[in-house]
Formats: structure tokens, C-alpha cells, sequence
């Protein structure tokens, strides 16, 4: 008969990165995921990845983003490119969770006193010191801009991130300096990351260069991500992806593919 004093039970934050332990013992053995390879195609090339070490990074899908009522809808940008990957989204996250695929939400979220923003950072924002940078109030609706914990830095609500996704709050273009998602991905035993979100040139590729220098393997998404910037940013985006850090490739793509896999 079992002794529930004694058996082990699982350490660790994550299932695939956990000990087994009781009083007695300690088991540092890890069961590897069964492996689960789908096949994308990226213009000639074939690129095969494994679902079960893998997780997807969606940049910045928030409100002051992507809300009408948002920041930059505010400062005059057009935001309508920034929407567009809403509807790949709401098709490739659901099947992607049922896969077990991390989802992980990366939005800007400062601090409220901003003290770890050095000028540079502010001053992109809020040249002249008199405008709506970060973390001054929206006049519509006073949220506080790219601030942690507000409107301004939520997922837009047509992308309802769910219980078990994980949300990493940001201060820089890259969502990898001073924050812990490095540490997350590997607790989480990720290989190879897809990367969705907004600006494709901006934040989704500094974010996807720090996660190729970091020996990650990288793939955006190409349907789920986009720019408000010129659109030469965003040829010049997927041709630098291709060229030196990883491969493009949609959700539609991975769709396609795990339906053939099932």
C-alpha cells in the first residue's frame, strides 16, 4: 500500500522542468515530452519543428497599440494595420493550447514611477516633455500610457488571454532585456519560438533577434503580425528574418499542419 507521507510529489513550477521529491529522496530526472514535428514551408525551404518544445510570444496585442481609443490611436497613427492580426490569432491560439503550446502575452508594462526608464526611452516618446508619453494619462479615458496594470497595457478583448497563458510585462523594444522571459522558456523547455504581434520591425523583431542571440530556434508569423510602419519596414522585416535569425512562415501554415498531423 502507498504511503502518501512518503511518495513523491512533483517540484517545480512548470511540468516539464520539475524534480520528484519526498523527505528521503530527490529525482532530477526529466520524462521528456513525447515529440510532436510539424512541417511549414518558408518559400522553398521546408522547416520541420517539434509542438512539444515549443511556444508562441504574442507582442504587444494591447490597447494602446491596438485599441482605437489606444495611444497611438491618440498621437494620430493609424491603427487598422495594428488589428489586423487579431482574426489569425483568434484561429491559432485555440488550437495551438489544445496542442499544449505556451501562449505567452509580452506587452509593454512599465512601472508607475518609470524608474527603470532612462531618458532615451522617454524621450522617443515624449519629445518635448509635454506630450503623452509614457505613463501620462489618455485624455479619453485617463489610463495611464504603457503602464502595468492598466487599460493601456491589457490585451485588446477580442484576444481574451486565458487562465493558464502566461503575461511578461516589458520596458524596451526587446522583451528579453531586464524582464524574466528568458528563465520562462526554459523552465518551460522551449526550443523554438514563434513570434506574433505588433510592430512586426519594432518590438516582434527585437524581441525575435534577443531570442536568436539567446540560441533559441525563431519563426515569424507572418499573417499574425504587422506594423504600423511604412510597409517597407515590414519587407525589410521578413527579409532580415530570413536572411540571418530564423524563418517566416503563418499561422495558417501551422494550422494546416497540425490538421495533418492529427
Amino acid at each position: 500500500m502507498s504511503d502518501p507521507e512518503n511518495d513523491q510529489i512533483s517540484l517545480g513550477a512548470s511540468p516539464r522542468n520539475a524534480w520528484r521529491v519526498n523527505a528521503d529522496s530527490v529525482d532530477m530526472t526529466r520524462q521528456p515530452a513525447q515529440s510532436r514535428p510539424v512541417t511549414v514551408v518558408d518559400q522553398a525551404r521546408r522547416v520541420t519543428f517539434d509542438l512539444s518544445q515549443t511556444a508562441i510570444i504574442v507582442v504587444d496585442m494591447q490597447n494602446d497599440f491596438c485599441h482605437r481609443d489606444g495611444w497611438l490611436a491618440h498621437i494620430g497613427v493609424d491603427v487598422e494595420p495594428a488589428r489586423a492580426p487579431i482574426a489569425p490569432l483568434q484561429r491559432l491560439l485555440p488550437a495551438l493550447r489544445a496542442a499544449g503550446v505556451p501562449v505567452i502575452w509580452l506587452n509593454w508594462g512599465n512601472r508607475p514611477d518609470r524608474m527603470n526608464l532612462p531618458p532615451a526611452v522617454l524621450h522617443v516618446y515624449d519629445p518635448d516633455g509635454r506630450s503623452t508619453g509614457i505613463g501620462k494619462p489618455l485624455p479619453s479615458n485617463g489610463a495611464h500610457v504603457l503602464e502595468e496594470g492598466s487599460w493601456a497595457a491589457s490585451v485588446v478583448a477580442e484576444l481574451s488571454p486565458e487562465a493558464n497563458d502566461i503575461a511578461v510585462s516589458k520596458f524596451r523594444m526587446s522583451g528579453f532585456q531586464d524582464t524574466e522571459l528568458d528563465s520562462i522558456l526554459r523552465n518551460l523547455d522551449v526550443r523554438t519560438v514563434l513570434f506574433a504581434g505588433v510592430n512586426a520591425d519594432q518590438c516582434v523583431a527585437c524581441s525575435l533577434h534577443d531570442a536568436n542571440f539567446l540560441g533559441y530556434d525563431v519563426l515569424l508569423l507572418e499573417d499574425c503580425s504587422a506594423t504600423t510602419s511604412p510597409a517597407f519596414c515590414m519587407q525589410a522585416t521578413l527579409y532580415n528574418v530570413r536572411q540571418c535569425f530564423g524563418f517566416v512562415t503563418s499561422g495558417e501554415a501551422i494550422l494546416t499542419a497540425m490538421e495533418k498531423d492529427t
